[in-house]
């Protein structure tokens, strides 16, 4: 029985979920006006996150500062991001999607794959049938996404890219030759940057280049891992299944992007505390301890440097987490402005041993370890925004809200 999976993605998903709030309240529609989501509008400070078509015709482009959208379109109308909105969307959205399907897959807050194998006595016409998805979700949520369909995943997703908004498309095994491989080869899902300047300095311009090349040559330009497996996308093949539950996570990681460059290691330090505070809590709710620990900061110049350590035992400790965090920090920036930082936990285990130390104030460490407990109990109680640390109450406003609202709505599941 030959595989049918849809992808369905929210189109501009900020955007038009902010949009339906404004709508409701009487407001402009965003998705209609030079618009983004990202940064502070009263400030005019801060990254977009998401822009509108109109503004998109102007030059502004997702990632870069809001000072610069501004000079390229002063009108521009700038709306913050509320995350619990976003979540709150997202739910709708997936609970329409899952009625249709025996497997839903989430892919991402905006975007999941539906395996329709099986369902053809239910939905004999696969194209009627995500139309019906579609404009199910237009007309009761009111915003619009994109379906892709195919016989796997990356081809699913390739022809929700397709023309949007508001889109059905297809992209079976037959169709990759007219539809997929005239794309250029940045369009092949999951080929950075780097991966394509190297396959166009050799002459590989399409998909279907990459598709007609020899294996061994694109392995030997881009790894043997990343070779194979990009190279078995560009021939259109992929038999990942869709997961109805995730993966457990690898890892546990909050990053923050500034609304103004940041100077100084007192401005840092409690914005690195308080990511620190999220991140642990997020991995004790999944009863996890890490063995490594890692720093991000981005320059003004949008390099990347990323510091790691490794811990003597596994620790879901946020006072020892921060104290690691901390040290990485000072240790390797060299005081440039900072326009982002991140902490991610990663080298995840199960075990609760750990190793008592004669050079460390065990006494003092079971204090905090109970502080986290407590800390814990409150948050799960009565709410995430209840309870915080003195010492980062006057910390960047909105830090890490991403991760708090991702809580919430983990605790609501419950």
């Amino acid at each position: 029985m030959n595989r049918l999976i849809f992808h369905i993605d929210v189109n501009s998903a900020f955007l038009s979920w902010e949009s339906v709030r404004r709508l409701q309240k009487g407001l402009p529609d965003l998705r209609d006006i030079p618009a983004c989501i990202g940064g502070d509008p009263q400030k005019r400070t801060g990254i977009v996150v998401a822009k509108s078509i109109p503004a998109k015709k102007y030059g502004v482009q997702t990632g870069e500062p809001v000072a610069m959208a501004l000079r390229k379109c002063p009108d521009l109308v700038i709306v913050k991001s509320d995350f619990e909105l976003y979540i709150k969307c997202s739910r709708a959205f997936k609970e329409i999607c899952a009625s249709y399907a025996p497997v839903m897959e989430s892919f991402s807050i905006d975007e999941v794959f539906l395996d329709m194998t099986g369902t053809s006595l239910i939905y004999p016409d696969p194209i009627k049938t995500a139309h019906e998805i579609k404009d199910k979700i237009r007309n009761e949520l009111g915003f619009t996404v994109n379906v892709g369909i195919s016989t796997n995943k990356l081809l699913a997703k390739m022809a929700s890219d397709f023309e949007k908004p508001d889109k059905v498309h297809t992209l079976f095994p037959e169709e990759i030759p007219t539809k997929m491989w005239p794309l250029q080869v940045r369009d092949l899902l999951f080929l950075g940057k780097a991966s394509e300047k190297k396959l166009t300095e050799a002459g590989i311009y399409t998909i279907g280049d990459m598709a007609h090349a020899r294996e061994m040559e694109i392995q030997t330009l881009l790894g043997n891992k990343a070779g194979h497996q990009l190279w078995q996308y560009a021939r259109g093949i992929d038999d990942s299944p869709v997961r109805a539950q995730p993966e457990e996570a690898k890892g546990f990681s909050v990053e923050t992007t500034f609304n103004d460059d940041i100077i100084s290691v007192e401005q840092m330090l409690p914005i690195l505390l308080e990511q620190c505070d999220v991140v642990t809590t997020r991995m004790r709710r999944k009863g996890k301890k890490c063995t490594s620990v890692s720093v991000t900061f981005r320059t003004l110049d949008f390099r990347n440097r990323s510091h790691q350590t490794t811990l003597p035992n596994a620790t879901d400790m946020t006072d020892e987490i921060y104290k690691n965090a901390k040290k990485l920090f000072i240790e390797s920036w060299k005081g440039e402005p900072l326009r982002l930082i991140g902490v991610a936990l990663t080298n995840l285990t199960n075990e609760s041993f750990e190793q008592m130390s004669l050079f460390e104030d065990n006494e003092q460490k079971e204090r905090h370890r109970k502080l986290d407990a407590t800390m814990d109990a409150i948050r799960q109680k009565f709410g995430n925004d209840k309870i915080t640390r003195a010492s980062i109450m006057n910390s960047n406003a909105g830090i890490a809200r991403k991760a708090r609202a991702q809580m919430k709505n983990e605790d609501e599941k419950k």
